[in-house]
């Protein structure tokens, strides 16, 4: 079987590897020649079912409760397992509180023991939630990665097709491009920037509670931090706006002052495609399987998601299935 995968973004990539580990062969289109044009470039890499849980519904933990596991199966040694902290300025103790009572799989810390787990907030917050089960990866790294195994599985990246009738299916992971195209399915615009300092050091991803919107800080290592996101209901992808920019800031110095004196190395702006429940779907639409509407849980998602469309591929040819 030969299945063409559209897009190479996280989704894509995943569907890929899923197809070449159940002994399909898979061409995946790359317009873009790279992954720095999908959203998942700008994603923060959390693996954080527990956290997300907040405003998300259960299937979002049932489904993304393994996902550590799964990155861990296709690229060995990526996921740091250290957790999430999520802490709130003394103004807001009552997010925390909030914040407690919508999740599970947390434990209470104390000034002591926040300081304990990261010595640079020693002080700067008097109790935290801390997810001990979760992790976090580095969507770049990651990216790069999995996609240099594909081509050492003989996965081929190609720019356009000619005919896609010459394939026996397709797996359509175009993300935002199908707004307009599939039913229901909405752009979420995504803010982000990177800052770089060597006088903050974080092991794990830190999420800072927000009346507005959660603000989470996820190290990169080498002084690199990534800071996001927004979720602003808009298609518009011009560049970040200064409001955004501001919050986004403000939010970094009050989990750290010294980060109100880091570099700005980049800010970024996504459209992350969701549907109105905000969970991903993979369905047959006439001669393709479409995965779309990983909204703001694409690495956490993508390889339970990735499996649920290569099953459809194979209902096609298994017994009872519509074989082309």
């Amino acid at each position: 079987m030969h299945v063409l995968v559209k897009g190479a973004g996280v989704a894509g990539l995943v569907v890929a590897h899923e197809l070449s580990l159940r002994g399909a062969d898979a061409t995946v289109i790359d317009p873009a020649n790279g992954s720095r044009q999908a959203a998942s470039w700008l994603a923060g890499g959390m693996l954080a079912p527990w956290c997300e849980r907040e405003s998300a519904e259960e299937a979002v933990l049932l489904r993304g409760r393994d996902a550590p596991d799964r990155w861990d199966m296709m690229l060995p040694g990526e996921v740091h397992r250290n957790g999430t902290l999520v802490v709130a300025p003394a103004r807001d103790q009552s997010e925390l509180n909030r914040f407690a009572g919508r999740t599970s799989g947390h434990e209470w810390l104390d000034e002591e023991n926040i300081a304990s787990l990261e010595p640079a907030l020693a002080g700067r917050f008097r109790r935290a939630l801390f997810f001990p089960l979760e992790g976090h990866l580095n969507p770049r790294r990651v990216l790069g990665l999995l996609r240099e195994k594909l081509v050492d599985r003989r996965i081929a990246f190609i720019e356009r097709v000619a005919e896609e009738t010459d394939y026996d299916d397709i797996v359509d992971c175009t993300g935002a491009a199908r707004i307009g195209q599939t039913s229901g399915l909405r752009g979420v615009r995504g803010e982000m920037l990177y800052l770089e300092t060597g006088e903050v050091t974080l092991t794990r991803p830190v999420r800072l509670l927000h009346p507005r919107f959660p603000v989470y800080i996820v190290p990169r290592g080498d002084g690199l931090f990534m800071v996001g996101a927004t979720m602003i209901e808009t298609e518009f992808d011009g560049p970040i706006s200064a409001r955004s920019m501001m919050e986004l800031l403000n939010a970094a110095y009050t989990v750290h002052p010294a980060f109100a004196d880091a570099a700005v190395v980049e800010t970024g702006v996504g459209i992350r495609p969701a549907f109105a429940d905000n969970f991903p779907r993979a369905t047959r639409e006439r001669d393709a399987v479409v995965l779309n509407g990983l909204y703001r849980h694409g690495f956490l998602l993508a390889p339970a998601m990735a499996q649920e469309a290569v099953d459809l591929v194979f209902s096609r040819t298994e017994p009872g299935g519509n074989s082309r």
